[in-house]
């Protein structure tokens, strides 16, 4: 799967998410080794602790399907380029630190990146 097509899965994700305290809507399409999809959107709680993001909604999906091997990950919101929160950022370290990262937006721009460098000093045990 190219590029294109996965930040195009991200953004029709995106039309899905739960957003009405933020009215900011995200959307993440993780690119498993095997060619799997998983989407996801996030989703907002009136207690904001609660709350998920698309990124971590996308891989804890994979997950409980019993994928491990991921390639990359495409985030889109609108206007600039969308990028992963502080606590995504470590999730995805956790399971895939050199994971392609590509930040996107409805118009189709994009920026490439891995994890390791959104996260440069990752807490690990």
């Amino acid at each position: 799967m190219d590029d294109r097509e996965l930040l195009t899965l991200a953004n029709e994700a995106r039309g899905r998410a739960y957003a009405p305290y933020s009215k900011f809507p995200v959307g993440a399409a993780l690119l498993c080794r095997d060619g799997a999809v998983f989407t996801g959107v996030n989703v907002e709680n009136a207690v904001n602790g609660l709350s998920l993001c698309a990124e971590r909604v996308a891989l804890f999906k994979a997950i409980s399907e019993g994928h491990r091997d991921f390639v990359k990950i495409a985030v889109t919101c609108r206007g600039t380029h969308c990028r992963p929160c502080g606590a995504c950022r470590q999730v995805l370290h956790e399971h895939a630190p050199d994971l392609e990262v590509l930040m996107g937006n409805p118009d189709g721009a994009f920026v490439r990146t891995t994890v390791r460098d959104l996260l440069p000093d990752a807490f690990s045990l």
